[in-house]
């Protein structure tokens, strides 16, 4: 019986095999063809991509027939249903299926920053980055600011937040020297949001504490806009139910004018979005629907995705929604993301009438339901509305803190990917990277 069973295997393999070389044999063909015809670069990059995720496939396919059935591959996933022992059959999804197609850049590693950080917070005034707060791990998060000197490229000071000031999904904004802290998390792994809500005068170093927010939200979307700082959005107080609310309260000097008062909602909820003014108007980019949730009945609030918390707890969406805030307070739906982005709150800079957004997190993959991260520079033109991948990234990575100086394009800190064939996030890094823009 084993040497039949051998014997079937040889030939489903050489079965394989052939097939294998005829889809080959047939993809080349079209390939030269559409280069024969002068199709555009970018049509015939797809179309070797198509080759390469075929002959992946097939490879896969055939050693699948020879192997085990427990035989698994750090690399692929399979797309199918499940037996009892978790094994998946079906074909093949490579885990780097959601990357875009984009040109390389040419990276330069700068200084680290002092400490890793992952879901921290920045803003640049002048030549100065004020990089905030942020996870070192699940189980330590920072309270104090470093600053970063793009003119001599130095991390170059440092000072602490407030006592009862968030260290993680806060908002942030500036005027070009006060800086305004909203709400967020306070404390490590999925502790409990605080409405507390500071500004930070960046000449004195000196701390204000201004109205608290009407209720406690994780990553809003937070920004000045004609006088008022305007709070979007989030993730209401269990951490994962999206929030619509939309609240402002005018401000001076870091210092609040008035209370809060309500505005009209944002279309969609959720937390870690890009909030951008730009030529008077306010935009808010990207986004995605649930988070993780405290374990019930844990006592350091233990994140967690299990059922242990809930069915919707395990309901993630991220969109690559825009929207915009016009003369007459009306959200006006814009042309959406190249792909859906996440984790993009710092993300961004403005650079010759566009917004540049750099990584993030895009949809979880349909199998594994696990997170990938965004390895793409985004570039949306404010002139026409729309969008262009001008870039890769020197890996996929969320969080990024990132800046513009000189014409060049800096990020740092965030949590990258484990690599260039497994988009999951693994390392949180304090790294700093930039790259000469030209536009």
């Amino acid at each position: 019986m084993s040497k039949l069973g051998f014997g079937q295997n040889n030939k489903q393999y050489g079965l394989m095999k052939l097939v294998f070389a005829l889809s080959f044999a047939t993809l080349v063909g079209i390939a030269l063809f559409a280069r024969f015809l002068g199709t555009s670069s970018s049509s015939i990059s797809f179309t070797y991509q198509s080759i390469a995720s075929l002959n992946r496939a097939v490879e896969k396919s055939a050693d699948n027939n020879v192997a085990s059935n427990n035989h698994t591959n750090q690399d692929h996933q399979k797309e199918g249903s499940e037996d009892k022992n978790g094994n998946v059959e079906g074909r093949v999804l490579s885990a780097t299926f959601a990357d875009l197609p984009a040109p390389e850049l040419e990276w330069e590693q700068m200084p680290s920053a002092p400490v890793p950080r992952l879901d921290g917070y920045s803003v640049q005034i002048k030549n100065l980055l004020y990089v905030f707060v942020g996870y070192r791990n699940l189980d330590h998060v920072h309270s104090h600011v470093d600053v970063y000197n793009f003119s001599d490229n130095t991390w170059c000071d440092k000072f602490d937040t407030p006592s009862d000031m968030a260290n993680s999904h806060l908002g942030v904004a500036t005027d070009g020297r006060y800086v305004y802290i909203v709400s967020g998390q306070y404390g490590a792994q999925c502790r409990t949001a605080i409405p507390n809500c500071f500004s930070l005068d960046t000449e004195t170093r000196k701390w204000h504490r201004l109205p608290p927010l009407p209720a406690p939200r994780y990553a809003p979307a937070t920004q000045l806009w004609r006088g008022r700082l305007h709070v979007m959005g989030g993730s209401k107080e269990n951490r994962h139910t999206p929030g619509v609310d939309h609240w402002s309260i005018a401000v001076k000097n870091g210092k609040a004018l008035d209370e809060w008062r309500t505005e009209i909602p944002i279309p969609r909820g959720g937390p870690h979005r890009a909030c951008i003014v730009v030529n008077d108007r306010l935009f808010v980019i990207g986004g995605q629907e649930g988070d993780f949730m405290a374990k019930p009945g844990s006592p350091i609030f233990k994140c967690s995705r299990r059922k242990e918390v809930s069915d919707s707890a395990m309901f993630q969406v991220v969109y690559g929604d825009v929207y915009m805030l016009d003369d007459e307070m009306k959200w006006k739906t814009l042309p959406e993301m190249p792909k859906p982005d996440s984790h993009i709150e710092c993300a961004w800079v403005i650079v010759n009438n566009s917004i540049i957004i750099t990584g993030g997190t895009t949809e979880k993959h349909p199998n594994t339901k696990r997170m990938m991260l965004v390895g793409e520079v985004f570039q949306f033109h404010l002139d026409s509305l729309t969008w262009s991948v001008i870039g890769k990234l020197p890996f996929r990575i969320k969080t990024t803190l990132t800046g513009f100086w000189d014409g060049w394009l800096y990020f740092t800190s965030g949590q990258r990917d484990r690599g260039p064939d497994n988009p999951q996030p693994r390392k949180v890094i304090g790294e700093l990277w930039r790259t000469k823009l030209h536009m």
